[in-house]
């Protein structure tokens, strides 16, 4: 069977990449559905992009790779797209843009948007080669063996992240192949794990959330944090964790807008008769405020001295603890490193090495924040291939 472009993956970079790479486009992928990270996204809403995209909210060993084709394919065209189609949308905090019904929504438009592709799904990837010309596949499906012969093949396998949902290191492997270089990979967006006595600490307030600022290494998010049994999650530390390396520190700022000690002075001054966790408890969960309140505080506000309301407010301010690990692949959300740039072009994700074999979406070094800003890197990535692809046929 010979086709003029097959895409590896039917995620939302490879589904992007079919819906404009032009006639003759095969898809397969080895799930019984396309667009399993789509479906599950955003509670189900998928948070499909971020009204704030901009390079710098990527994380790459060449922090400029990205630009081009984020650039070229903006939020906005893809917003566009979602008008197009009739799915209505609105904007949760910090530019987060989701489906009002459900994530399949996207799917579904995409699969309009490639209706003359072919799909196949429940289908295994073997031998990959090149003859000089054509890229030579090895599929199973149903089964069956068949050999697919391509001029351009596409890597959309994503990464590590959420093993559970049947990923691998198809891209990696068939891009090393090639002769392209691997940045370390490592999980991102993922919860912190502790152990001994700060995790005793934090398992007493298991299940707390708040809002904090949450720093390592010199950078620092202001979002939600949550105290888990294993540790820390909630999106500050799924934030934080793509910056942190094994060993780092991070500090927990649980008074991120600085307010709590003028609070509690004006409310010594105005209602001094009451306790102090009766007042911390105003501006922090219950559970939070009793854990942080010194165990020699005076019982009554008013008999807490300036001396003491500063340790009470020290106690929120400066938490820093050294993360034991996070929990790996099993709950990251998307998998740093990947595909060295320095082996592809920034405008059409093709290879440096081989004409004809691109790399888009998760699978290259390519991360970006919490909050659609990886959906759009599919995007913007799958568009700037398959714009390459169909301008050479």
């Amino acid at each position: 069977m010979e086709v003029q472009t097959l895409i590896l993956g039917a995620g939302a970079a490879g589904l992007m990449c079919a819906a404009h790479a032009g006639p003759g486009v095969l898809v397969v992928d080895h799930a019984k559905s396309p667009g399993e990270k789509i479906r599950i996204s955003g509670g189900g809403r998928c948070n499909f992009t971020n009204m704030g995209v901009e390079p710098e909210r990527f994380l790459s060993a060449n922090p400029h790779f990205a630009k081009s084709a984020l650039h070229r394919y903006t939020q906005w065209d893809f917003l566009g797209l979602v008008q197009a189609h009739g799915i209505a949308w609105h904007e949760k905090t910090l530019g987060q843009l989701f489906c009002d019904g459900k994530a399949t929504q996207i799917v579904d438009m995409l699969r309009a948007e490639m209706a003359g592709a072919e799909l196949w799904l429940g289908t295994e990837v073997g031998e990959v080669t090149h003859d000089g010309t054509r890229f030579r596949v090895m599929l199973t499906r149903a089964g069956q063996r068949v050999e697919v012969k391509a001029k351009s093949l596409v890597l959309a396998t994503g990464g590590l992240s959420i093993p559970k949902m049947g990923a691998t290191g198809l891209a990696y492997r068939i891009a090393q192949q090639f002769g392209h270089a691997l940045v370390p990979t490592r999980p991102g967006l993922v919860p912190f794990t502790f152990t001994g006595t700060p995790l005793d600490r934090l398992k007493a307030l298991a299940g707390v959330a708040t809002p904090a600022r949450v720093t390592c290494g010199g950078t620092a998010f202001d979002e939600a944090l949550l105290f888990t049994h294993r540790g820390l999650s909630g999106p500050a530390i799924l934030q934080i964790s793509s910056y942190w390396a094994e060993g780092d520190s991070v500090t927990l700022d649980l008074d991120p807008g600085g307010q709590l000690l003028n609070a509690l002075k004006a409310a010594r001054k105005a209602e001094g008769r009451k306790a102090p966790l009766t007042h911390l408890a105003q501006h922090l969960p219950q559970r939070l405020a009793a854990a942080i309140l010194p165990e020699d505080a005076p019982p009554r506000l008013a008999d807490c001295g300036d001396a003491v309301l500063n340790r009470i407010v020290e106690g929120c301010r400066d938490w820093t603890m050294t993360p034991a690990g996070t929990e790996g692949y099993r709950t990251a959300e998307v998998t740093l490193g990947g595909i060295d740039t320095d082996g592809l072009s920034s405008k059409t994700m093709e290879s440096r090495h081989v004409p004809g074999l691109y790399a888009i979406g998760e699978a290259v070094d390519v991360t970006g924040w919490l909050g659609g800003y990886n959906f759009q890197w599919a995007w913007s990535s799958g568009w700037a291939a398959g714009q390459a692809i169909a301008a050479r046929l």
